[in-house]
C-alpha cells in the first residue's frame, strides 16, 4: 500500500508538471528520482515521460557495453562470415543510428539529409554490409566507446530541453505510419537490443 501511495502521488506530480509545461514547454521539470539504473522512470533534469525514456536509453546502453569490455582490435574486427558485420561495425552503427534520430527529431531533417560532416563520419556505419566490412576496422575499443558517448551526450542534452508534449507529438508522415517521438526514440532502445544479441553471438564465435 505504501508503494501504491507513492505511485499515485507521483502521478499527481506528473499531472501538475504537464500543466506547467504547457505554459513554458522548453523548461524542464526537475523531477526527483533515484539514479539506480534498474529503476525505470522519471529522472532528475527531465520532464516525467522524457526522463522515463532516458532511463530506458541508459539501461539498454549498459547492456550493450558489458559484453564488449576488454575486446581487442582483432576481436572487434572479427567477421563471422561473408555476410556478417563485425562487433566494431555494429557499435559504430548504433552511434550512427542515434545520430540520425537526433537530426530527424531535434533538427527536423529527413532521411538522406545529413550534414556533410555526419555523412562522411557515419554513412559507412549506417550502410554496414560490404562497405562497412571494408571501411570499419583497425579501431580500438575506446574509439567506439568514445563515439557512442559523444553521440549520447547530445541526446541527453537535447532531451533536457524537450517536454512530454513534444515527446508525445505525432508525425503523420513517418514511413511506417503515424508515429510519435516517444516511439521513434524507443526504437533507438529496441535497435540496440537487437544488435546486443548479434554482438553476443559473434563474441561467442570469435576465433582470433
Amino acid at each position: 500500500m505504501k508503494n501504491r501511495r507513492k505511485f499515485i502521488q507521483a502521478c499527481g506530480v506528473a499531472a501538475v508538471s504537464t500543466t506547467v509545461l504547457k505554459a513554458a514547454p522548453m523548461v524542464p521539470i526537475y523531477y526527483s528520482q533515484t539514479d539506480n539504473i534498474n529503476e525505470v522512470g522519471p529522472k532528475t533534469g527531465y520532464t516525467p515521460q522524457v526522463g522515463t525514456l532516458v532511463s530506458m536509453l541508459n539501461w539498454m546502453r549498459s547492456a550493450i557495453l558489458n559484453p564488449v569490455r576488454g575486446l581487442s582490435v582483432k576481436e572487434l574486427d572479427f567477421i563471422l562470415d561473408d555476410n556478417a558485420n563485425s562487433i566494431g561495425g555494429m557499435l559504430l552503427h548504433l552511434a550512427a543510428t542515434e545520430r540520425f534520430y537526433q537530426l530527424h527529431t531535434f533538427d527536423g531533417r529527413s532521411w538522406g539529409d545529413w550534414p556533410a560532416e555526419d555523412d562522411k563520419r557515419f554513412s559507412a556505419a549506417m550502410s554496414l554490409g560490404d562497405r562497412g566490412r571494408a571501411e570499419i576496422k583497425g579501431n580500438n575499443l575506446n574509439y567506439y566507446l568514445d563515439t557512442l558517448e559523444e553521440v549520447r551526450a547530445i541526446t541527453l542534452r537535447e532531451l533536457a530541453t524537450r517536454d512530454d508534449e513534444w515527446l508525445l507529438s505525432v508525425d503523420n508522415n513517418w514511413y511506417w505510419g503515424p508515429t510519435n517521438n516517444y516511439c521513434k526514440w524507443f526504437h533507438v532502445v529496441e535497435h540496440e537490443s537487437n544488435h546486443n544479441g548479434q554482438i553476443k553471438l559473434i563474441k561467442s564465435r570469435i576465433t582470433v
